[in-house]
């Protein structure tokens, strides 16, 4: 597969494909979205949001979750606000969630599975890595949002003049529900 898209990637190129998404590293419209990787959302996610490419900075991760003050969710939002001039967030989960009552247990299995030792998870552990909590998801999405929401809104490196918003899409409609 990464061939074929390489292959295609010299094509866009050279028909010069690219021209139509010229824009800036600066966001349009001074939002910062925090939203799921479900594929379901690639396209859907933006065109429901009224978003063209610039407009917003997307970040994108396994269950649109900040999952501790210091992670890399955490760190872009930082950056986008400090950097890139973004002066609004929106956290947007979506229906049919995958992460949604995702647990280390389920994971364990498929890792050894395919190769993982438990002495490797072992070490990781005694590293100070609690597995259980990392790959641990939710369950209960509109619970999920707010506490996401306000991990950032009350973190002590964001501004308190940023706004923070949360929000639930239909993964097939892409209707909005505002969580408060």
């Amino acid at each position: 597969m990464i061939d074929q898209i390489i292959a295609f990637n010299k094509t866009f190129v050279a028909e010069k494909g690219y021209e139509k998404f010229v824009t800036s590293k600066y966001p349009d419209k001074r939002l910062a979205v925090l939203s799921c990787m479900d594929t379901r959302l690639t396209e859907l996610l933006p065109a429901a949001l009224g978003l063209k490419n610039g407009d917003a900075k997307i970040i994108k991760n396994a269950g649109g979750l900040v999952i501790s003050a210091f992670d890399s969710a955490m760190r872009s939002l930082i950056v986008a606000v400090y950097e890139l001039g973004v002066e609004e967030i929106m956290v947007v989960a979506h229906s049919n969630c995958g992460a949604c009552h995702m647990s280390f247990d389920h994971f364990h299995h498929e890792m050894t599975a395919r190769g993982v030792k438990e002495e490797t998870l072992d070490t990781i552990r005694r590293c100070g890595i609690d597995l259980d909590q990392w790959l641990e998801g939710f369950k209960d999405t509109p619970e999920s949002v707010r506490k996401t929401v306000e991990t950032i809104k009350t973190h002590p490196l964001m501004p308190k003049d940023i706004v923070v918003r949360g929000f639930i899409i239909d993964s097939v409609t892409g209707e909005l529900d505002e969580i408060g």
